[in-house]
């Protein structure tokens, strides 16, 4: 597990939160491949995600119409159905204007 390199701001962060249901057939295989099809879109800057009980997906993106494309994609139309009627008992995203970044990176590791 990494964290995404970003460029420097301003870009824009698509932040998907979700609770699952107990139907998951089908999920990772469409995951993998929704994360391997983000990253051929243009504008897409890296990504990371956790998973417990809640899951927490942050997307980077260059630009509003770059994450507008990734929502028109057929492909991810068909993910979101799926996860709207099987995989999620609910799900929130919100799109954000990262305006300043920083961070620290131990050399003891």
């Amino acid at each position: 597990m990494m964290i995404a390199t970003t460029p420097k701001p301003p870009y824009y962060a698509v932040i998907f939160t979700s609770i699952k249901t107990e139907d998951d057939r089908g999920y990772n295989v469409m995951s993998t491949k929704m994360v391997e099809l983000a990253q051929k879109q243009e504008g897409f800057l890296g990504m990371e995600t956790a998973r417990n009980e809640l899951g927490i997906t942050v997307s980077y993106w260059s630009s509003l119409n770059a994450i507008q494309h990734w929502k028109l994609n057929l492909e991810h139309t068909e993910a979101r159905e799926n996860g709207r009627s099987t995989w999620y008992k609910q799900f929130k995203v919100r799109i954000s204007k990262v305006e300043r970044d920083y961070g620290f990176e131990s050399m003891n590791l």
